[in-house]
């Protein structure tokens, strides 16, 4: 499974993308506007560290304006992927820029149907919202189950990206599932190398170690 880090800092980033643990990157409008600096220079900034899919999201929600901010976005660099909301007319710009040779990942996604028809427009990515799902008492981790087999069942090519995970646990359903990305926060990805039994470990031996008088 993929793991995209889930922000517009672009430190974060950086450190993620050093331990060799990122494959990409989703941002949105409130994740830019939380970064306090200009959404194209923050994406420019972003692709110039990382070498997988970067999410930029339009901001129009009508098909002529969301074609215009993607041919702009686009212009920022290759690994550019347009983020479009699951709408009707955010599917019919995900169709046209697909068609175009351009990465679209379709976001807001709460449905098994609605990524039955992000799939039919060609998008690349469709993003579920599972933690969202999951703050209305919806088991989220279903829907991606849901959309796995609908997927699997007529061989579409659109990878599912688990979005809104907050939690190990979260990363480690979808990965029993066969989500294709989770994106997550970085301190969400960080945190997984974290178990109480290897920390416990790595003291152990160092104690034991240090007993030999020996050094390296």
């Amino acid at each position: 499974m993929k793991f995209f880090a889930d922000t517009a800092e672009v430190k974060d980033i950086q450190e993620l993308n050093d331990l060799g643990l990122l494959d990409g990157v989703t941002t949105n409008p409130s994740l830019i506007a939380k970064s306090g600096r200009k959404f194209k220079d923050v994406i420019a900034e972003i692709c110039a560290i990382v070498e997988g899919p970067v999410s930029a999201e339009v901001v129009s929600l009508d098909y002529e304006g969301m074609m215009r901010e993607a041919a702009d976005l686009r212009k920022i660099a290759r690994n550019v992927t347009i983020k479009v909301p699951l709408t009707l007319d955010g599917l019919k710009a995900c169709k046209s820029l697909t068609s175009d040779g351009c990465m679209v990942n379709v976001t807001l996604c709460f449905s098994a149907i609605q990524a039955l028809l992000a799939a039919k427009a060609g998008a690349t990515f469709i993003s579920p919202f599972i933690g969202r799902l999951d703050d209305i008492h919806v088991d989220g981790t279903e829907l991606i189950a849901e959309i796995r087999q609908i997927y699997d069942n007529y061989a579409y090519d659109t990878e599912i990206l688990a979005a809104s995970v907050r939690t190990a646990l979260h990363v480690k359903q979808v990965a029993l599932i066969g989500a294709d990305v989770a994106t997550c926060p970085p301190a969400v990805i960080k945190g997984l190398v974290r178990h109480p039994l290897t920390d416990k470990g790595i003291e152990q031996f160092l104690a034991d170690w240090k007993k030999t008088g020996q050094t390296l």
